[in-house]
């Protein structure tokens, strides 16, 4: 009697579960929600990407305006989408972080651009350009909660690469701990960057009346 056949499926079953029990499973599920957190982390600062050339090319209308602040808006973007985000790059710390500040210094240049922009009068009439600041705000928000959502995955994935047994079952598959967005004050995370678009307050005197 051949005994090979079933001695294999004996032995295939026992990793199985072996592989199962040591978190191999679970590994290959969180690496999957990673990825996906990341990929909406991505569409997210793309949207603002692509945002940004009509905001320019609306500002660029208005006569006198600061023209360094608009450079520097035009050259951030530049240096946010010059960056491969490929898949790889969530496995890559060094490269992660340049991605990091890439986009932070694209944050902080439409930031100025919108405060700025108060200063114009025109500019607050162009519903064209009041309605952009409506979606601007939108993207910020809406990448605010991808972030978070990233970085839980991340958290999630990394504990498990950490904890035992299953830190065992990471160095047999080689899965490392992945890097995530850091901040300096953690309050930041749950709050979008500061992009302020509500109209100034009415002076004092006005306000008494």
């Amino acid at each position: 009697m051949n005994t090979t056949r079933p001695l294999l499926a004996a032995t295939a079953l026992a990793a199985a579960l072996s592989l199962s029990g040591c978190g191999y499973n679970d590994f290959q599920r969180q690496d999957e929600q990673v990825k996906a957190g990341w990929s909406e982390v991505l569409n997210q600062y793309q949207r603002r990407a692509d945002l940004i050339p009509n905001i320019v090319a609306t500002v660029k209308g208005e006569a006198n305006f600061e023209q360094e602040t608009l450079t520097k808006v035009i050259e951030a973007r530049s240096r946010a989408t010059s960056i491969q985000a490929t898949p790889e790059l969530i496995n890559n710390p060094e490269a992660f972080q340049k991605f990091q500040a890439a986009q932070g210094e694209l944050t902080g240049a439409l930031s100025r651009l919108m405060v700025v922009s108060e200063n114009y009068p025109n500019l607050k009439a162009n519903q064209g350009f009041q309605d952009l600041r409506v979606q601007l705000e939108g993207t910020e928000n809406r990448i605010t909660v991808a972030r978070n959502k990233y970085i839980q995955t991340v958290q999630d994935y990394n504990v498990l690469t950490r904890s035992f047994p299953t830190n065992l079952t990471a160095m047999i598959f080689s899965y490392q701990v992945k890097p995530s967005f850091t901040v300096e004050n953690e309050k930041a995370i749950s709050a979008p960057p500061s992009v302020s678009f509500d109209k100034p307050a009415a002076p004092a005197a006005a306000a008494s009346r």
